[in-house]
């Protein structure tokens, strides 16, 4: 999910990809960016790239 989150889906996209209803897609986003210690999306996306999930120019799960 963390890789979802990163592409920059919404909850309803990833709720659409994982057969997930959005409710709970947001819980799970919430308790993930909480263990992370992240405020909000943007600092899960910046948390992907500086760990080399996914880098600029690319999307999880699309060839680079």
């Amino acid at each position: 999910m963390f890789l979802l989150i990163a592409e920059g889906l919404s909850n309803a996209e990833i709720a659409g990809r994982l057969d997930l209803s959005e409710a709970t897609v947001k819980t799970h986003v919430n308790r993930l960016l909480a263990k992370l210690g992240l405020r909000d999306r943007v600092q899960a996306v910046v948390l992907a790239y500086e760990t080399s999930l996914i880098t600029p120019g690319t999307r999880p799960g699309k060839p680079a």
